[in-house]
């Protein structure tokens, strides 16, 4: 049976001594973590809940959540991670939409959930769970766990049980609940752990948001090798390049963002690098111009994954890099994908279509919703929504998002292709190109822009720059918008439909 109830257990009987998690200056070995997740799984039974209930995370990067995180894999408990910027209706339609029977947060988060209480007769008072000591009205996550019992309850588990249900970031529209099996979680284990080269003597970090499905491709293989992982309370740079030169780090996930901030730190040289073997780029395309200057500071550690949480995997492994610098790999091991036209017909290499993909981490369904599941998921292939085309090898090249295509006099104008221009200039550090109405062409792309530290530039002499070396004159940009920073989804993603939002952040386009 594929499931990941019996990891933890086997490397605390295994190895008990080494080092298996590190979160700030707490550090545990599989001995002490194996007890901390059985206090949890047996701190959540002794709530009432059972196999198959599902339990609202509400918390920030924590060791508690990683505690959760296999509590969960070991009860069958179902494991809905949640968004700390979640607020209000938002907050309220997810833990609904879950039925999630509790609730652990955190004392800060007090003031929020307390807002929507009333409204969630389902989750009774004793399971709106803080953590944190003497919070009265809540119960106790503290005290729970020091009084639950140390030793492994045995819970029969099956492949197909639902491990999670993880909520997509809400990029096009409202967060739909995509659900993972034990099976689904157990491959991206050793799918992952084969194509990132991890071994038991890896040391992985992580510093993103861990309620990011992207994190997880690093988390579970760590876990499966029984290898080190460190997870930081939030990204910051300097602390980021600091733990990577104490810690000697191995293998990393990073959001395109996270990786230009990393080059833009004083701290970035390849001294600071050179523990590195893996670093993959997740959740958005890199930009040529940045891949170029980590590949100058650290050669041969750059991975690109493209994917849907819902279930779809390319990886380009850092040995093609120089000759496909473009692409986001071939298919995973067990996943295939074939690029079509409207008509649902295959396409031959170089031209582009929607990718479709299938696989082993193919989610059965979205919660509650055969309609959208239905729609996703037609013949056993899942339809990305995105454009891109293969060449003769089979390798990805991802176009642009299906949804952030801009129709410009009738002329497919890619954003993607735009943004590549402007990233090349050097006062800018991010960039991001969407479409705006116009009466005379439909549409005409616009940009936003970030700037490095101590740029300075004027928006129209930005805009006249890179107009003259997009390579068509549809691709030329109508205005350009100079922000201090992007929209962005707790992963780390830029939300380009807040960028549309003509008013956001007190920019209006006159357009």
């Amino acid at each position: 049976m594929a499931h990941l109830g019996t990891i933890v257990a086997r490397h605390a009987r295994n190895r008990p001594d080494h080092e298996a998690v590190v979160f700030g200056d707490q550090r545990f070995t599989w001995s002490d973590f194996n007890e901390r997740v059985n206090r949890a799984s047996n701190a959540l039974f002794d709530l009432g809940l059972q196999k198959g209930d599902a339990v609202a995370l509400l918390l920030p990067n924590c060791v508690e959540l990683i505690d959760l995180y296999w509590a969960a894999a070991q009860t069958g408990i179902v494991v809905v991670p949640l968004s700390p910027l979640l607020r209000g209706t938002g907050l309220l339609s997810l833990l609904k939409d879950s039925g999630s029977k509790a609730l652990i947060t955190t004392a800060s988060m007090i003031p929020v959930v307390e807002e929507i209480r009333g409204e969630l007769p389902g989750i009774p008072a004793d399971r709106w769970i803080v953590i944190e000591d003497a919070v009265d009205g809540f119960g106790n996550y503290d005290r729970l766990v020091r009084s639950a019992s140390s030793e492994r309850t045995s819970i029969e588990l099956f492949s197909d049980d639902t491990y999670n249900i993880i909520y997509s970031s809400g990029t096009t529209g409202l967060p739909k609940g995509i659900i993972h099996t034990h099976e689904i979680r157990a491959n991206y284990c050793s799918v992952f752990a084969n194509a990132f080269r991890m071994t038991p003597e890896s040391i992985v970090m992580h510093a993103g948001s861990l309620i990011f499905n992207g994190a997880l491709v690093t988390f579970f293989p760590s876990f499966l090798l029984g290898a080190r992982y460190i997870l930081r309370p939030r990204f910051d740079p300097e602390d980021f390049l600091d733990t990577i030169r104490r810690e000697n780090v191995t293998h990393m996930m990073m959001v395109p963002s996270q990786i230009v901030a990393m080059l833009d730190s004083p701290g970035c040289t390849e001294d600071t690098l050179q523990s590195i073997e893996m670093l993959c780029s997740v959740g958005a395309p890199l930009h040529r111009e940045h891949k170029q200057r980590l590949k100058s500071i650290a050669p041969n550690v750059l991975y690109e994954l493209y994917g849907l949480t819902e279930g779809f995997v390319t990886v380009l492994d850092r040995t093609d890099y120089e000759r496909k610098l473009d692409s986001v790999g071939p298919p995973a091991h067990f996943n295939e994908m074939r690029i079509v036209g409207t008509d649902g017909k295959d396409l031959p290499p170089r031209e582009v279509g929607e990718i479709v993909g299938r696989g082993a981490f193919l989610m059965p369904g979205y919660h509650g919703r055969p309609d959208l599941t239905e729609k996703a998921i037609v013949d056993g292939w899942l339809h990305t929504g995105d454009l891109g085309y293969v060449d003769e090898d089979g390798f990805l090249y991802l176009v642009d998002r299906k949804k952030d295509l801009i129709i410009s006099g009738g002329i497919n104008v890619y954003p993607k292709d735009i943004e590549e221009v402007l990233v090349q200039h050097p006062a800018v550090r991010e960039a991001a190109v969407f479409g705006i109405p116009s009466e005379k062409w439909g549409e005409v792309p616009l940009g936003a822009v970030v700037l490095k530290s101590g740029s300075t530039i004027g928006a129209d002499e930005l805009r006249d720059w890179t107009n003259a070396r997009v390579a068509a004159r549809y691709q030329q940009l109508k205005e350009i918008l100079i922000l201090e920073d992007f929209p962005r989804s707790s992963a780390g993603k830029t939300l380009k439909r807040m960028l549309r939002e003509p008013y956001w952040a007190g920019h209006k386009a006159h357009i």
